[in-house]
Parts: structure tokens; C-alpha cells; sequence
């Protein structure tokens, strides 16, 4: 599967709390169990009015189908096709 990185652009998402993040976990679980095995979650980064999402994906068609389930928008995909990390420099 290819990575992908989603910016979701979700006004205040920063302020929610431990809880209200914890249903739209699984509001996204949902949607990802519907779309499985062609979509995997990696991990997400929430900073202001945005998350920042690492996702596995078959292609971006799914990663928009994900979007449109669950109601969390894409708001814009990359694809990241290279990954450094402090090992590269070794």
C-alpha cells in the first residue's frame, strides 16, 4: 500500500476533548472496517483548526470514500512516496 498524508481541515478540533476525540476514533474506525483491507490508519497529529493524518491506502480514491463515510473532510492528500527520518544521516 502507498502513504499518504491527509490535512483535515475540522474548525476547532484542537480544543476537543480526551472523550469527543475518542468518538471520532471510532467514527473513523467505522468507516475504515467498511473499507478494509484497502485503508489503514496510521496515526494523526491535531493542531488547531487541522489534523494531520498518516494514512496506508490502495490509492487516493479510497482515502476519499474513507472521507465521505466517516464525514471527516480530505481536504487535502499527498502522497508520500520517500520517508527521512534521523537514521538517513547515518
Amino acid at each position: 500500500m502507498r502513504r499518504f498524508m491527509i490535512e483535515r481541515e475540522i474548525p476547532e478540533v484542537g480544543t476537543l476533548e480526551r472523550d469527543q476525540l475518542r468518538g471520532a476514533a471510532a467514527k473513523s474506525n467505522e468507516a475504515l472496517a467498511q473499507l478494509a483491507p484497502h485503508i489503514q490508519w496510521v496515526e494523526s497529529f491535531v493542531a488547531g483548526d487541522r489534523t494531520f493524518c498518516v494514512y496506508l491506502a490502495r490509492d487516493e480514491d479510497v482515502i476519499q470514500k474513507h472521507a465521505e463515510i466517516s464525514g471527516f473532510p480530505a481536504s487535502r492528500v499527498v502522497e508520500i512516496p520517500k520517508k527521512i527520518d534521523p537514521t538517513t544521516a547515518a
